[in-house]
């Protein structure tokens, strides 16, 4: 892999100031996701011809080969991945009177279901260079009303799930990892998903793998798994499972006991239609994974050789044995400090003239939200949070490793900051 950009043919004046645009060839399907074909369609019309879409058969398989990949015992596919993670709350004891400890730097369907299972989000601090919830934040906060953790490996890089475990494990504090941007992501050479007491993950369409509309959950808890099933899978608590040969789904006897109505008043059941399009996308997910990721460390790679500071990716340390996985909703990290002072919003603004989406920020931080300090949440000031949309941007996810295009998008980066450093552009 070319590690080195090319000199650029042209001259290196800003776009923005009226010199030649980095990326001059149209981007074709440089971009493109999802990728679907003629088994996709196949699967999902063999569903359909057969009215099949409010039936189990197909979720079974997918559930099964999704916890085969991941190496676990249980997964159970739900219509999205809020409803995974809320039955992944349910299934970890979250209920009235709780406190669950969360990023606020993420999507709100990482924990705003805690509120409907009666419990308070306490909010904690993000880590600078992951963007990941901060296990030395999360720490202070802990205290006896304290059920679980939610971390987010956010925008794909792991989080420090060693720390955290290491926090929990003693308290008994359960650990929900939120993998929505991480699959297949590694830490330190184990999956994401596979690290704390559950996981939950949406696989919309446009997530790194999909299925149409979809979340699951996955375990190697018994009884985290057989709570989320009497939460909201009421067809299944009167059937037999594919997991205890010649036992019911419910073994528990305080669960079993409603069978046939759901403990959450949730209906939990996948459409089979996404069912059949996930266990396609499955398939073929390792391979195209590995291209968006020899793609972004292309990209990466590129610009950290020509730019000794002021932005760099949002990934890993080499070496770390941790990975992006498909590296969903990309972003490099900015340090106007060493840009001049130069605002974000305006660094992005110089690089889209250069012909590549670009955009400052990522989710706006939870606990600024009023939702939150109106149900009652503990909210407390949480300054590095505060500055992350001011240091963080989004970038191309490419989809394919092709040099060519690749390193026009990564001199567009590296021109807008050498015109910065040098004084040229403000």
């Amino acid at each position: 892999m070319s590690t080195v950009l090319k000199p650029s043919p042209s001259v290196e004046r800003l776009a923005a100031l009226g010199g030649p645009k980095a990326v001059q060839a149209p981007a074709g399907d440089l971009f493109s996701w999802p990728q679907i074909g003629a088994e996709d369609e196949a699967a999902v019309l063999e569903v359909l011809r057969r009215g099949a879409m409010s039936g189990t058969d197909v979720t079974l398989q997918f559930e099964q080969e999704f916890a085969a990949w991941h190496g676990v015992k249980f997964a159970l596919a739900h219509p999205n991945g809020t409803a995974a993670i809320l039955a992944a709350l349910y299934g970890c004891g979250v209920g009235p009177g709780d406190e669950v400890i969360a990023p606020s730097f993420t999507f709100w369907a990482s924990c705003t279901q805690a509120l409907s299972l009666g419990a308070k989000i306490v909010f904690a601090e993000a880590e600078p260079h992951s963007l990941c919830i901060d296990p030395r934040d999360v720490e202070k906060r802990i205290t006896p009303r304290t059920k679980a953790i939610v971390a987010t490996h956010y925008c794909a890089h792991p989080a420090d799930m060693d720390a955290l475990m290491a926090l929990a494990r003693p308290r008994g504090i359960k650990v929900i990892e939120d993998v929505s941007h991480a699959h297949g992501a590694l830490y330190k050479g184990r999956l994401c998903g596979t690290l704390g007491d559950a996981a939950g993950m949406s696989l919309m369409s446009g997530k790194s793998l999909i299925a149409g509309e979809a979340g699951m959950l996955i375990t190697q808890d018994r009884k985290v798994f057989e709570r989320a099933v009497a939460f909201g899978h009421y067809e299944r608590t009167q059937a037999k499972s594919k997991y205890f040969t010649g036992e019911p789904y419910l073994t528990d006897p305080e669960l079993a006991k409603y069978a046939g109505i759901p403990l959450g008043g949730c209906k939990h059941r996948l459409n089979q239609l996404s069912s059949a399009l996930g266990r396609v996308q499955l398939k073929h997910y390792p391979r195209r994974m590995e291209a968006i990721q020899r793609a972004m460390t292309r990209f990466w790679d590129l610009i950290e050789r020509e730019v000794e500071s002021g932005v760099r990716g949002h990934r890993p340390a080499p070496g770390s044995g941790s990975t992006m996985g498909g590296w969903y909703y990309p972003h490099g990290l900015y340090e106007p400090e060493k840009m001049n002072g130069v605002p974000v919003a305006r660094f992005c603004a110089m690089v889209a003239a250069e012909g590549m989406d670009c955009g400052p920020g990522a989710n706006v931080p939870l606990h600024l939200h009023p939702l939150f300090a109106d149900r009652g949440c503990v909210i407390e000031p949480l300054p590095v949070t505060e500055s992350l949309p001011g240091r963080c941007f989004g970038v191309p996810w490419f989809k394919h490793d092709r040099a060519e295009q690749i390193e026009a998008y990564a001199r567009g980066v590296v021109k807008v900051v050498r015109a910065i450093q040098r004084g040229e552009a403000r």
